[in-house]
């Protein structure tokens, strides 16, 4: 198999070896230099699949260094996977600085995908899926987090965040904090011998994870906030009443549309008929 140049954006296994595509496999065996997180890591991927292609490492540690080395090679006409320690990399994994500037080089970049321990944990969490928002590991200091965590409060989505097992139960008590008593699944080992999905309150949740702190590669997903309960017309006639006696039908129905989230047509309409003298 002969590959096109170009940089090969390769998703690997997050635990099942078997959870690669023929395609990606293909691809490895065929191309000129692998660059990974961590050979080490990758190795075992190539040893399943007897993948000889030679390895090198390319980490936040020495981008800096080897950025060149690889765009020089890819300008060549090289075809080189790009791969991270496992799933799809770049997600929350470095390679997003080596991708931009292999564009900017006029390099073709091939996306082969696969595994993403963020979509599998969502896909069996059971919760809302129209709009998710990734958010990544949180920071690891405390007031760093809370503020973290803080910003999102609002994010009408369901919350997806990477953690570690040693800052698990931290984490979750902050999500508590910031978000309230919301539904949250806690999936553990991916793919994995010990796979696991635990849910519940964030609360009860952090209460349970401090007592038992949990091993493994872990995946929080966080259901969004309940949606607001919508204001009954005796409520909205209340508040336009008080407000026309300090402003206009126009200014009375936008703060009505502001504070209540009542459609400003509907506030407008009703703020008129309320104006008209009776």
């Amino acid at each position: 198999m002969t590959l096109e140049p170009g940089l090969y954006v390769a998703a690997t296994p997050i635990g099942n070896l078997k959870d690669v595509t023929y395609r990606v496999i293909e691809t490895l065996k065929a191309a000129d230099r692998i660059y990974c997180e961590d050979t080490r890591q990758t190795a075992k991927l190539c040893a399943a699949y007897g993948i000889e292609t030679p390895r090198a490492a390319y980490h936040e540690h020495n981008a800096d260094r080897v950025e060149a080395e690889i765009i020089a090679a890819l300008k060549d006409g090289a075809a080189i996977c790009l791969v991270s320690d496992a799933g799809t990399p770049l997600i929350s994994d470095p390679g997003y600085r080596l991708v931009r500037a292999a564009r900017a080089a006029g390099v073709k970049i091939i996306p082969l995908p696969g595994p993403c321990a963020a979509i599998a944990a969502l896909s069996a969490a059971g919760a809302p899926t129209e709009r998710f928002f990734f958010a990544g590991f949180p920071p690891p200091k405390a007031e760093a987090r809370a503020t973290f965590f803080k910003s999102l409060a609002a994010v009408d989505a369901t919350l997806v965040f990477y953690e570690g097992p040693s800052r698990l139960a931290e984490s979750l008590g902050a999500m508590a904090a910031a978000f309230g008593a919301r539904r949250a699944v806690v999936a553990r080992e991916l793919t994995k011998i010990f796979e696991e999905f635990d849910e519940g309150a964030l609360g009860d949740l952090a209460e349970k994870y401090k007592a038992h702190p949990p091993r493994g590669e872990i995946v929080v997903i966080v259901e969004p906030p309940p949606a607001a309960a919508q204001a009954s017309e005796t409520e909205i006639d209340a508040f336009l009443l008080a407000a026309l006696d300090k402003m206009s039908v126009k200014d009375a129905a936008a703060a009505a549309a502001d504070a209540l989230g009542v459609a400003r047509k509907i506030a407008y309409e009703r703020a008129l008929s309320l104006k008209k003298p009776r």
